[in-house]
């Protein structure tokens, strides 16, 4: 299945249809989930990071058991906005998982969205332990929140 850009994969889904957010780390996946009017995104968990057959049954029963109808994968561009060693792992992941899972797959710039969870919750005096285990799906819900703000800006008629 080829991944779509994000206008296109929202034209095609149906109505109250959540999206699941996906961060994939090198050791941890993080995930979100929208509310069914795909305005917020919230933390949902995080799994470690596996074999694709895996990830893709979990991604899987959490789509049937939520109603997600398609998945909104992390892009780690590089600062410059090229596409480096980590972007081309996450397109092939994106790929691989869009063709074990059969669902609808695009790709959202996350730059520096660990980073700005890991501000906020050290603003928020979370401790470092705690915050181990919070960042991954906290990165997934802060990249699917700027794809849904995305998808809601006001379009300018044609």
């Amino acid at each position: 299945m080829t991944l779509f850009n994000l206008t296109d994969l929202a034209s095609t889904l149906p109505r109250n249809a959540r999206l699941i957010g996906l961060d994939p780390g090198s050791k941890i996946i993080g995930i979100a989930l929208s509310d069914v009017g795909r305005r917020l995104a919230t933390p949902y968990g995080a799994m470690k990071r596996g074999k694709i057959a895996e990830a893709a049954a979990t991604i899987l029963d959490i789509a049937r058991k939520e109603g997600a109808a398609a998945l909104i994968i992390g892009l780690p561009l590089s600062m410059d906005g090229s596409i480096g060693p980590a972007a081309q792992a996450a397109r092939d992941w994106a790929h691989a998982i869009a063709r074990e899972t059969g669902l609808p797959v695009a790709m959202m710039d996350e730059r520096l969205s660990s980073a700005a969870v890991n501000r906020a919750l050290i603003e928020a005096d979370v401790t470092r332990a705690k915050r181990a285990g919070r960042v991954d799906a906290a990165a997934a819900s802060y990249m699917l929140q700027g794809a849904l703000d995305l998808l809601n800006e006001p379009r300018p008629e044609e």
